[in-house]
């Protein structure tokens, strides 16, 4: 009789992670913080048209499978994704589950939801969508970024941000660089620490910014004119 193989101790886990997003409504949850804010629980209520008590149930089980962190200010409870790498697992997930070429949006407000992420958006704390993508390929052309081995800043893409005025945290664990896949362009764009600062900057100083109170987000003309004189990224690439 053959030997049944080892019982993986990892396999449940694994098992209790997927049954964590396998749910509509906190999949929705997992979505919409992406955009790197915390949220509160009436607010994710509100995205994934459930109750509040349905939105405290599901919340309740993804802050206890480790997906979310919250805080509470006096009677307001706020959420947010636990890390970086829990950000990355979902945008990978969303990656998988994004619909064909000839998969069309069934109404006019998911159309219009759909081409706004698509053109720019934020994926916890770093530029996702057609900006983001057009960043990571002018910062690669101008000897900024090797893409060629994975993501890693050249000394001259290190000299390009202190030149911006973009500080970078080098006395952190997290990776200076690292790719994101794209789940709208299925190619990967900037993450890491240069990433995230490369974000904050372009909304703190106006080259960006957040469309409603999603995370999708536009280019500014001021955002258009730096992105060009600074990384030559036409105007009508990232409209």
């Amino acid at each position: 009789m053959a030997r049944m193989a080892p019982h993986d101790p990892a396999a449940p886990r694994l098992a209790a992670l997927a049954a964590l997003l396998a749910d509509e409504t906190r999949a929705s949850f997992c979505l919409a913080l992406l955009d790197g804010r915390a949220w509160t629980a009436g607010e994710l209520a509100r995205y994934a048209s459930v109750a509040p008590s349905t939105a405290s149930e599901h919340l309740g089980k993804l802050i206890a499978g480790g997906l979310l962190t919250e805080e509470r200010q006096g009677r307001h409870r706020y959420v947010r994704l636990a890390d970086e790498r829990t950000a990355h697992l979902v945008e990978d997930l969303a990656a998988r589950a994004a619909p064909g070429d000839g998969e069309r949006p069934q109404t006019l407000r998911a159309a219009s939801t759909s081409s706004a992420l698509a053109r720019g958006r934020t994926c916890y704390d770093h530029l996702a969508g057609r900006i983001g993508i057009a960043i990571a390929d002018a910062m690669t052309v101008r000897g900024l970024l090797r893409q060629d081995t994975g993501f890693a800043l050249t000394d001259t893409g290190l000299g390009w941000f202190a030149e911006v005025g973009i500080g970078l945290d080098t006395g952190t664990r997290r990776p200076l660089v690292r790719s994101c896949l794209d789940w709208t362009e299925r190619r990967p764009h900037l993450a890491g620490v240069a990433g995230a600062a490369l974000c904050r900057h372009a909304l703190d100083a106006g080259w960006c910014v957040r469309i409603g109170s999603g995370r999708a987000v536009k280019a500014t003309g001021d955002g258009e004119r730096a992105l060009r004189e600074l990384l030559g990224i036409e105007p009508e690439t990232i409209r």
